[in-house]
Formats: structure tokens, C-alpha cells, sequence
């Protein structure tokens, strides 16, 4: 509690004791001077003050003044429930238990006005319901701050979650896009380069390759409207992830485009869709990499099954052996295909390798999956 927060309470326990010390020097015995009287309430108001940082000692004091003059009343029983409110129980009744002691002193030779006893039954349930009220009003206060700081800690963890929700959704769109439009791009940058230096082609192959154009970025388009789709609300509406099944496709896709595939699958493949994807995802990762890095190469695509799981393997070629790399000739690609499949292929625990072989470039994944 602030001095602010308290002052209101001060003032008013002030003019408590101003009347408290008129009525004694009025109403009291001429024995003791009215100076006596003054000063002990100036005094206890003083000890009030340090029930904060000494309870003990101002207890003490506080009991003390109390048994000298009843000037000392509104603040000895205030300093009970002060007490109460700033300490334990274990240190707050010691500085009651003084104040009890001091008005009891303080009855025996400044008779209330009426029997000793109940005026003592009295002054006992009151300090008793100040002491009470006082540790509930601080068990309160430490509720109140505990809740508050679970709420920031709770609001804080709940932002850190959407935070994480949220560069995991970007992720993995990022992911959905560099894997459905990358293939796509390729094949239409492959394809318009033979249509730009190839000028050798019969209107035959011009036209076969302007449709490879016309039907890639066809593709392109859908594929990308499912990539935005995967922002709505309703998943429901897109068509069904590519698996498998549509290897042969994309084989043929490639073929089109100039690229000399050769494709080794089971026929009667059937996995689950996640791990379904995960092998078209590799595949098409390794056509786009060597269609990009290494034109006119020759592509091998080898998918096997195992008792625990599907293996791809998808060798380039490349002439002259060269080897590969992640960057292309003219500075081209940055790895980010390979980063994403590989957080694809791990999140289904399996796991990816793709460097340079004797003779080119391979990629392997293996994705462990259970019947």
C-alpha cells in the first residue's frame, strides 16, 4: 500500500485520536495531567506508523501507550488490523496480543464504564475480528495479484502459441507454393527456351510445345488457386492432394517438356496420403532440379517398397559428369525445395539426402510409414 492509498485512513484515525484525547482530558481522572495524555496520542500515532517495517517493536510500544492513557485506543487496535493486513498471522497476533494486554493495564486503574470483565470480553473480540479481517484482506490481496499474474502469464503464452501458429501456417504455405509452382515454372521456362533458340522446330513440334505451354500454366493457375485455398476456411473444397498415382503424369509432363525420364514404380502402391505426397513431392523436386540446374539431362526415378516404409530415388545424369549443386550455372535457386521437402519427409519421420554422385546428381528420401 502506497502512502497515497493510505492517507484518507490516516486522517480519519488522526481525528479518532484528537476525540479520543479530549474525551479523556475531560471525562478522566485529575491524577494525570492532560499533557500526558496529548502526548501519548501523538505518540501512537507515531508507532502506527512503524507496524510496516517493526511490528514487533511498534506492537510493543503501541500496547504499551495503550495501558498508559486510552488517547493511545485508535491506534493500538488500528495497528491489529494493519497488522493483520501487512503481515502473517504468526507475526501479526504478537502486536494484538500487546494491544489486549495494554488496555487490559489500562482497565484496571482507568475503570471503563462498565465491569472489567465484559469490557475485557469486549476488547478481546475486537482485536480478535481486526486481526481476522485484516489476514483476510491480505490473503485476498495475494489471490487477487496471483490470479493477475497467471492471467499475464497465461496471455503471454497464448500470444507465443499464435505466434507459432502462425510461422508454422507461413511455413508451410511457403512450402505448398515453391512444391506445386516450381514444377510448373520450370517446364514453362524449359519449354519457351526451345521454343526461342530451337528454330529448327516443324510447326509440329511448335505446336506440341506451345500446348505443353498452354497446359502448364493451366496448372499453374489451379495449383495456385489451392495454395490460396489452404488460407480458407473451408479445406473441404480443394481437390485431392496428388500422391502415387500420379507419378506417371508427372513423368509424362516431363517427357513433354524435353526431359528423357525414366520412371520405376509399383503399380499396386497404396499408402497413406501424407506419405503418398511426400514421394510426389520428392520426385517433382528432383525433375525441377534437374531440369533447372541441368538441362537435357537424362532423369532416373526409382520408388521401392520396404516391411517399414517407401524409398525414392531420383538420379540425373548430367553430361560429362559434372556432378551438381544447389545453385545453378548462372547463380540460380537457393535450396529452399530441398529445405522444404526435407521438414516434409522429417515431419513423417523419415529422412532426405540429395548432393552430387559419380555421374550427377541424386536424391534419396525414405518415408517410414505402418499398414
Amino acid at each position: 500500500m502506497s502512502l497515497v492509498s493510505v492517507a484518507p485512513a490516516l486522517a480519519g484515525l488522526a481525528l479518532l485520536t484528537v476525540a479520543a484525547t479530549w474525551t479523556t482530558i475531560t471525562q478522566g481522572s485529575t491524577a494525570v495531567p492532560a499533557a500526558v495524555d496529548v502526548a501519548v496520542g501523538i505518540l501512537s500515532l507515531g508507532a502506527l506508523l512503524l507496524v510496516r517495517d517493526r511490528p514487533l517493536p511498534a506492537g510493543l510500544l503501541l500496547g504499551l501507550l495503550a495501558a498508559l492513557s486510552p488517547a493511545a485506543t485508535p491506534a493500538a487496535t488500528a495497528g491489529t488490523l494493519a497488522a493483520g493486513r501487512l503481515h502473517p498471522v504468526r507475526t501479526a497476533w504478537t502486536v494484538a496480543a500487546a494491544s489486549v494486554v495494554g488496555h487490559a493495564v489500562q482497565g484496571l486503574w482507568r475503570p471503563p464504564g462498565m465491569p472489567y470483565g465484559w469490557w475485557l470480553l469486549c476488547d478481546v473480540a475486537v482485536h480478535a475480528a481486526l486481526l481476522g479481517w485484516g489476514a483476510y484482506a491480505r490473503t485476498r490481496a495475494e489471490l487477487v495479484a496471483a490470479w493477475r499474474e497467471r492471467a499475464v502469464r497465461a496471455e503471454q503464452e497464448q500470444a507465443r502459441r499464435v505466434d507459432e501458429a502462425r510461422l508454422a501456417e507461413r511455413t508451410r504455405i511457403a512450402r505448398e507454393m515453391h512444391d506445386t509452382l516450381a514444377h510448373r515454372l520450370s517446364l514453362l521456362a524449359t519449354t519457351a527456351g526451345a521454343l526461342e533458340y530451337r528454330t529448327d522446330l516443324t510447326p509440329a513440334q511448335v505446336a506440341q510445345a506451345a500446348g505443353v505451354v498452354r497446359a502448364s500454366a493451366g496448372e499453374a493457375l489451379t495449383e495456385l488457386r489451392e495454395v490460396i485455398g489452404v488460407l480458407r476456411s473451408a479445406p473441404d473444397e480443394l481437390r485431392p492432394t496428388p500422391g502415387v498415382g500420379d507419378l506417371a503424369r508427372l513423368v509424362e509432363e516431363s517427357r513433354l517438356a524435353g526431359t528423357d525420364v525414366e520412371l520405376s514404380a509399383p503399380d499396386d502402391l497404396d499408402v497413406p496420403p501424407a506419405v503418398g505426397l511426400a514421394v510426389y513431392r520428392a520426385c517433382q523436386e528432383g525433375l525441377t532440379n534437374a531440369r533447372r540446374h541441368s538441362p537435357g539431362s537424362r532423369v532416373r526415378i526409382d520408388v521401392t517398397r520396404s516391411d517399414d516404409g517407401v524409398a525414392v530415388r531420383v538420379a540425373d545424369h548430367r553430361r560429362g559428369g559434372t556432378g551438381g549443386s544447389l545453385v545453378g550455372p548462372n547463380g540460380e535457386g537457393s535450396g529452399t525445395g530441398l529445405v522444404g521437402l526435407a521438414e516434409r519427409v522429417e515431419l513423417l519421420g523419415g529422412r532426405l539426402d540429395a548432393g552430387p554422385s559419380d555421374d550427377g546428381f541424386v536424391l534419396t528420401a525414405s518415408v517410414p510409414w505402418s499398414r
